[in-house]
């Protein structure tokens, strides 16, 4: 069996339950992020280029890049985008904050109103440059990312 044939039915599953998978306690709260045309935005600032030493490709073809996202504790991960919507299933995380190109803060875990409640998967729209910052000095956040090309 194929590595698409495996993953196919893994990112179905996942785009299927994203409004549902680790919400159960937790009021929606959608984690906004600027957009804007993804064809604009420098490929040398793709994610896996920019910031290889967070972003670790587990999978591509021409369908879909899956990859294991992480930053240790105190980390701040170099400016990058992702061009293609994706899915995110967050396996751990402290607080953390993101900034945009211009440095400033587009999201603050430390402002939402409760807690995450891990694991917590959710859809995300083609994301502008930004750069993470994990706050947590014991915490490392890890995320896996499906990014769907078609």
């Amino acid at each position: 069996m194929t590595h698409f044939n495996l993953l196919l039915p893994i990112t179905l599953t996942m785009l299927v339950l994203v409004p549902f998978v680790g919400a159960k306690d937790q009021e929606a709260q959608p984690l906004l992020y600027q957009t804007g045309d993804p064809t604009e935005w420098p490929p040398e600032l793709d994610a896996v280029i920019a910031a290889p030493e967070n972003h670790t490709v587990l999978l591509e073809n021409e369908r879909v890049r899956v990859f294991e996202v992480t930053l240790a504790p105190g980390e701040l991960e170099n400016l990058h985008h992702h061009r293609w919507p994706s899915v995110l299933h967050i396996t751990e995380a402290g607080h953390f904050i993101d900034r945009n190109a211009d440095g400033e803060v587009i999201f603050d875990s430390r402002e939402m109103s409760g807690p995450l409640t891990l694991p917590l998967t959710m859809w995300k729209d083609p994301e502008a440059p930004h750069s993470v910052e994990n706050l947590s000095t014991t915490q490392r956040l890890r995320l896996l990312r499906v990014e769907l090309k078609q």
